[in-house]
């Protein structure tokens, strides 16, 4: 947290409070309905229908997590678990086909807020991004190309080249880093903390667990 940012529970009135509680639970629904998974957007969307778009007076994304995972757990408990597991099984599999750049699984497959319009997200570490873009053309793989800019330091961000692709029904999205990227992870848009990543052995020891463990 920043020195100047003080706790939500402290900030503003009673009033201001359960607004952003509001928004937050707003926020939260449009993420888990529409697939939305930019924060911003959605804080404003919700800001949107609850009749206050100009309000400054927004949740912070950690709270919106918080609400997401709560909304999953009353609304989506019959079929969220299940949609989490298959994703996380065709994460493997795509880790273990970009074995050779150190996949890293990311981003909700990994923290369980996944859903239906949920992407796979890997970081993938290689002396150039030509070396991604040369396997995915021998492997006869269509990808767009795009860019993504990450927060990689308090006040320090960073743009890294990504590839999409669509294996059967899901895109999967590779972040690329340099080599020495998988010492540092960037910051995570929800709590500004370095986000997790996890290796191809996590996932497949979280494939073990019971289905919505």
């Amino acid at each position: 947290m920043r020195a100047h940012e003080r706790p939500a529970a402290t900030r503003g009135s009673a009033k201001d409070q359960q607004m952003r509680r509001r928004i937050a639970v707003e926020a939260a629904r449009i993420m888990a309905e529409q697939g939305i998974d930019d924060f911003l957007a959605a804080k404003r969307k919700a800001a949107g229908r609850l009749g206050v778009p100009e309000t400054r007076n927004l949740p912070r994304n950690v709270e919106i997590e918080q609400e997401l995972t709560a909304y999953q757990r009353l609304f989506q408990s019959a079929t969220q678990p299940h949609r989490l597991r298959r994703l996380r099984e065709q994460a493997r599999e795509a880790m273990e086909f970009f074995a050779r750049f150190n996949s890293r699984l990311v981003g909700s497959v990994l923290e369980g807020t996944a859903g239906g319009h949920s992407d796979i997200d890997l970081h993938l570490f290689a002396d150039t991004p030509e070396e991604v873009v040369l396997f995915l053309l021998q492997e006869h793989i269509p990808f767009e190309r795009g860019e993504r800019k990450l927060r990689v330091g308090r006040d320090q961000s960073a743009v890294f080249p990504v590839f999409r692709f669509v294996a059967g029904e899901t895109p999967i999205d590779l972040t690329v880093f340099p080599v020495n990227g998988i010492r540092q992870a960037p910051c995570s848009p929800a709590d500004g903390r370095p986000m997790r990543r996890a290796t191809l052995e996590t996932v497949v020891r979280m494939l073990a667990e019971p289905a919505g463990a």
